[in-house]
């Protein structure tokens, strides 16, 4: 690997002569001599191929090829100061990333105001979300692939607070033969049996659930509620969704709640476990309490 020839000190200079506008102003902000920096860039105009400052009268300006370097060197200190403070926060035991795997049942949307308020905290931080259903959720923490999980079990040797509940209705078009077929009692289990069903498959690979499914004659199987939604609004098929999933295509009158005999709404709680409590740094800690403090406030 060839070590580059120009260092930061030079690229710095180069920025603070632009943004301050005279190498005496350049020196004032770097707390270095008029001197000093009139030698890095002079060294930085011999190390490149073309000029990137030429003096005009007695400003210094940005030659059309130093416009583009100077952006450049712009990122580039940029994220030498981010290596430094993520330096930093390493040496204090801050996490470089929080890994945060979430039952598909929660709508993302929901997250968001948490990651806004955690990007604020912890700017350094990166998150990754695993998106999981089903035993995929579980899985998840049993491998440790993830610090927090927000799933529908807490398994053996976990704790889990429990943090809001999920809805889950049966819906289809209203074009589906379901209601067009319909008597005033409403539909029975042998009536959705004898239809087409769309069912969310399991992110897990160790054990496959089929959670929802009536058994019913045939069986359409997606990896996303956003796919459920797109074929249910064709009329081939009903699924049990989460009620957050599909408030918008209720609203418009693009999906109907299927009126069950007995009634198929369940109501499913959704609980928040850390993957070891004991061992978690403060930004996951930081994670942990602002889900449970935004969260709850939500209607799912």
């Amino acid at each position: 690997m060839r070590a580059p020839r120009i260092t930061l000190e030079q690229w710095a200079a180069l920025k603070a002569v632009v943004e301050e506008g005279s190498f005496a102003l350049a020196a004032e902000a770097l707390n270095k001599s008029q001197s000093s920096i009139s030698y890095a860039i002079s060294r930085l105009n011999e190390q490149l191929p073309t000029p990137v400052l030429e003096i005009q009268g007695r400003k210094a300006e940005l030659t059309e090829e130093g416009k583009v370097l100077y952006r450049r060197a712009v990122q580039l200190l940029r994220q030498a100061e981010e290596t430094e403070d993520t330096a930093g926060l390493l040496a204090q035991g801050i996490e470089p990333e929080v890994v945060l795997a979430v039952e598909s049942l929660l709508n993302i949307n929901i997250l968001l105001p948490v990651f806004r308020r955690f990007s604020a905290q912890y700017p350094q931080t990166g998150i990754r979300l695993l998106e999981t259903t089903l035993s995929g959720t579980e899985e998840a923490l049993l491998e440790k692939k993830a610090d927090i999980v927000i799933g529908t079990k807490v398994p053996v040797g976990f704790l889990g607070a429990p943090i809001t509940s999920i809805e889950m209705i049966p819906v289809a078009s209203p074009s589906h033969p379901l209601l067009q077929e319909a008597d005033s009692g409403g539909i029975n289990e042998w009536e959705l049996r004898s239809q087409r069903q769309i069912v969310l498959r399991d992110s897990g690979y160790r054990r496959e659930q089929d959670a929802g499914w009536l058994g019913a004659e045939q069986r359409w199987t997606v990896s996303h509620f956003s796919s459920s939604i797109q074929l249910l609004k064709t009329g081939l098929a009903f699924a049990f969704l989460p009620r957050n999933w599909v408030a918008g295509e209720l609203e418009r009158g693009e999906l109907t709640e299927l009126p069950l005999v007995m009634g198929g709404n369940r109501i499913i709680p959704l609980y928040l476990i850390m993957a070891s409590s004991e061992a978690s740094g403060p930004a996951t800690r930081a994670m942990a309490d602002l889900i449970r403090e935004l969260i709850g406030d939500v209607d799912p």
